[in-house]
């Protein structure tokens, strides 16, 4: 058997086969912060008072712990392996072929609809001005002119990816100055002289109950708002010092992220005229709602911070679909290198851009905007995505826990042991709180992903191919009773399914049958000699670029 520490060195030599290593910490953090502040800070604020109340300030902190846990297993896996589209790859070390095909297809479905999401919150701000009369219809879905505007938006993403990692570290290094100012700004210019704390209890402080204040956690978009941190993660392969700026960059992002979107909620509440709730919270209603908080600027007396605002709803969800376009063609490079797709994705130019994933990634951007042609229809089905591929993460730490004890850990999580499972627990729960309705329709894209990946790789075992994957049916035993169990509890539950499992119980089934498949995976995983195989491959597939 390798010594695994020999191993160690193996992950930080991934530079895509042509990536370059351009990008420092500041560059990794603000690409993990300009993907947290995007659209979500215009809408998360007002669908989450909706949804819970005043209340929806626990929903923030709820929603924040569970991204800190999530964020802090992947820092030391992102020490660990410093490889491009890292999240599609843990899994893949620790259970082999199969599970790492599916959640590299979770990872990249999740980072493929983004940029989508975001262009759609562009749009839909942009009806303020009259040059964009006729871009939406009346229920806030694209018309045909808005579906061209659309398409162009995706076009300029792709287009300026294709000037390398270096110039859009720059574009979004500015892009995230200005996205972090305007927030702020918007806290403070509004919370003063217009702050009244009798908003907090006048209508009732939670009037819907731990069910409003668990829905708005993945309903309303809070977790879609608090993800991103991972984009570093995604880019670990063309950073100068992965080991070091890694962990750093994703736990400040998160932190970060997490204190202008609870402050955020705060100022939202505390600003409101009261007679804009006085129906109760489900009723808000104001002037100019449709854009939340250029909406209330405007209803407070500043006009012209309204202005600033509308401008902003350009840039934030801009500079958030620039960064995911670049991420969905980094994962799919990944998903190349590991023989789950053609090895065309794993192409780079005289950039060491990754060009036919990144021209892939505007097909199905544009794809997107048939089925999902606004952005609330987008929300929770990005937030269980993005989730389930988060779930991979704690999984993997606990098999490398036991089987790399000696592996290098740049960054070692405090309390691992029990801060991995809880970790898989939080994730199972923000999956299930998004309702029947929208996992169900996750399934359905699990299953197509199945379908082209998996032709793949029946075709290149087939074929012999050298990069054909071994899909390792053992050490993912537990993979298809996972998706299949959550999928149960859900239709069972209340939220959204038939309530046979009352409130709090269905919680606590979800709570137990994660920790059983938590083990069980632990159980059944890859042995150390396989896993340092499939880590040792990443030399020979992923050399430096000179």
């Amino acid at each position: 058997m390798a010594n695994v520490d020999q191993a160690a060195p193996v992950a930080t030599s991934d530079t895509g086969g042509g990536l370059r290593r351009d990008v420092g910490l500041i560059g990794l953090m603000w690409a993990s912060v300009g993907s947290i502040i995007g659209s979500g800070w215009l809408f998360g604020a007002e669908k989450a008072v909706v949804a819970a109340g005043p209340a929806a300030i626990i929903s923030w902190v709820i929603g924040a712990v569970a991204i800190v846990l999530l964020a802090l297993v992947h820092a030391e896996l992102g020490g660990m392996f410093p490889v491009a589209g890292g999240t599609a790859r843990y899994p893949h070390y620790a259970f082999g072929g199969l599970a790492g095909m599916s959640f590299g297809w979770f990872s990249w479905l999740q980072a493929a609809t983004v940029a989508p999401i975001e262009v759609e919150a562009m749009i839909g701000y942009a009806k303020h001005w009259h040059f964009a009369d006729g871009l939406q219809n009346t229920d806030g879905t694209l018309t045909t002119s808005g579906i061209v505007v659309a398409v162009v938006l995706m076009a300029v993403f792709v287009a300026v990816n294709f000037l390398g990692v270096r110039i859009l570290a720059h574009t979004n290094s500015a892009a995230t100055w200005w996205k972090i100012a305007v927030p702020l700004a918007a806290i403070f210019i509004i919370a003063i002289g217009n702050f009244h704390p009798a908003n907090f209890t006048s209508e009732g402080f939670a009037p819907f109950g731990a069910k409003g204040v668990l829905t708005a956690i993945s309903s309303s978009g809070i977790i879609f708002a608090l993800l991103g941190f991972e984009q570093a993660i995604q880019l670990a392969g063309e950073s100068r010092n992965p080991k070091r700026d890694l962990p750093r960059a994703t736990l400040g992002s998160v932190a970060i992220g997490s204190v202008i979107y609870l402050l955020l909620q705060i100022v939202f509440i505390g600003a409101l005229p009261h007679a804009s709730f006085a129906k109760g919270w489900a009723n808000l209603a104001y002037a100019g709602i449709s854009g939340p908080w250029a909406g209330l600027a405007t209803l407070v007396g500043l006009g012209w911070l309204a202005w600033v605002l509308y401008a902003d709803a350009i840039i934030s969800p801009g500079g958030t679909g620039l960064i995911y376009t670049t991420a969905t063609s980094r994962i799919s490079y990944g998903l190349s290198k590991n023989g789950y797709a053609p090895k065309i994705f794993a192409k780079t130019d005289s950039r060491g851009v990754p060009w036919f994933g990144l021209a892939m990634s505007f097909v199905t951007g544009v794809i997107c905007f048939a089925p999902f042609p606004s952005w609330q229809t987008l929300v929770g089905f990005i937030t269980s995505a993005s989730v389930l591929m988060y779930a991979g993460a704690p999984l993997a730490y606990g098999v490398f826990k036991d089987r790399l004890p000696n592996h290098d850990r740049p960054y070692k999580l405090p309390f691992g042991n029990f801060i991995s499972p809880l970790s898989f627990v939080v994730a199972n729960l923000i999956i299930f709180w998004s309702g029947w309705d929208t996992l169900w329709r996750l399934g359905c894209a699990i299953l197509i992903g199945y379908v082209l990946l998996g032709s793949y790789a029946a075709y290149a075992i087939r074929k012999g191919l050298p990069d054909a994957p071994r899909l390792d049916f053992k050490a993912a035993q537990w993979l298809i009773p996972y998706l299949a169990g959550i999928g149960i509890i859900s239709y069972l539950s209340t939220f959204g399914g038939t309530g046979d499992l009352p409130l709090w119980w269905d919680m606590a089934v979800v709570a137990v049958f994660s920790l059983g498949i938590y083990f069980w995976a632990k159980a059944t995983a890859s042995e150390p000699e396989a896993i340092e195989r499939s880590i040792e491959e990443v030399v020979v597939t992923d050399a430096p670029a000179h």
